[in-house]
């Protein structure tokens, strides 16, 4: 089964009632905690800022899903969850806060690279709308092409015109040719983070 479809699956109702209150975003995230390293559930949801019942849920299908164990020292990645794991760096391969650049329009930012995705960009226009329904302010997405960095429809040459954004994105990203960034900003850390995330999520159609 391709990856998109096991997170899909993992959010999906099993029974006949309301729609579940997490998303594949939050999926994405307790994974990328628990890999680093065993964590309880009371833990997990305080740092993530889940709401316990919400990640007992998520603990649950996660646990069905042969994805995690738990034992005394809190949830930990199963084979099988280390290798979905690695599938999804494989294709996210880097997500991190950034200092305030040209593109920050709120307090927060922060940038993902997608690995090999460029010629499913258009304008950003995709990308930037479903960053702002997952509650950022804004998402600017950039494409490596012939060794530059480019905003499509905005600027042929970032280095020259957004300069440090740029120097960011080259410190701490390292993009290589045909990556995408996005770069996500909003009121919070955690809207920062889903709104980068569900932009990065439109470039997901055929993994």
């Amino acid at each position: 089964m391709k990856l998109k479809k096991i997170l899909e699956r993992l959010v999906q109702e099993k029974a006949p009632g309301p729609s579940p209150a997490f998303t594949v975003f939050d999926i994405i995230r307790v994974l990328s905690r628990i890999a680093k390293g065993p964590i309880g559930r009371v833990k997990l949801a305080k740092e993530l800022k889940i709401g316990e019942g919400t990640m007992r849920t998520i603990i649950s299908r996660l646990k069905d899903a042969e994805l995690i164990e738990i034992s005394k020292y809190g949830c930990f990645l199963t084979k099988k969850g280390e290798k979905t794991w690695k599938e999804i760096k494989g294709v996210f391969r880097k997500m991190v806060v950034l200092r305030k650049n040209e593109f920050s329009f709120a307090p927060y930012t922060m940038a993902i690279l997608v690995k090999e995705k460029m010629d499913m960009i258009k304008a950003g226009m995709e990308q930037r709308d479903a960053a702002i329904m997952a509650g950022a302010k804004s998402a600017t997405t950039i494409v490596m092409k012939n060794g530059k960095l480019i905003v499509p429809a905005i600027s042929e040459n970032m280095k020259e015109d957004y300069p440090l954004a740029y120097k960011q994105i080259m410190e701490h990203l390292e993009p290589e040719e045909k990556d995408v960034i996005i770069i996500g900003s909003a009121e919070t850390l955690e809207k920062a983070e889903y709104g980068t995330l569900a932009a990065a999520w439109t470039l997901m159609e055929d993994c």
